[in-house]
């Protein structure tokens, strides 16, 4: 497999990095940086557990190609809070009970937050819509729901 450069944003930070070709972001933030929140779920685009923000956007990194972040931002949970100081997603997902296996988590947080980003009062449908594409076998969606108003309510962007 041909290794080929890739510069792009990473939380704020510059990186670059040789790639593989046919590489998946999943594959390169997890495997070879050491971003651990995009989880690998499905690995079809299903689950959603692997997204990440591509300049703002919500993305299944399992199915996008390293390369296509050439120059791009990409955005992971690590890069939104911390302990210390939780992003108010993060911590409206504590107070609300949303996180229980935690698996889907980072998956929801991210879409959650491109929704906020875009939409700093959604309705409960908005979330809804927002969250489509992500998976959770454990709140019953719910408490995930709340915590995304919550969140928002408090001017959680």
């Amino acid at each position: 497999m041909s290794m080929v450069p890739l510069q792009f944003k990473l939380n704020g930070e510059d990186r670059a990095e040789f790639v593989g070709g046919g590489a998946t972001l999943l594959s390169v933030l997890r495997g070879k940086i050491n971003m651990m929140s995009p989880k690998g779920g499905c690995g079809q685009g299903g689950c959603g557990c692997c997204t990440v923000l591509i300049d703002g956007e919500p993305h299944l990194s399992c199915l996008t190609l390293a390369v296509t972040c050439e120059g791009k931002s990409v955005e992971t949970l690590e890069g939104i809070g911390n302990e210390v100081n939780l992003h108010p997603l993060q911590k409206a997902f504590m107070e609300h009970f949303a996180a229980q296996c935690g698996y889907c988590t980072p998956g929801m947080i991210m879409a959650a937050k491109a929704l906020l980003d875009k939409n700093a009062n959604p309705t409960r449908e908005d979330v809804i819509d927002a969250l489509g594409g992500n998976v959770c076998r454990c709140t019953g969606y719910e408490p995930i729901v709340q915590a995304v108003l919550s969140a928002a309510s408090q001017g959680g962007r």
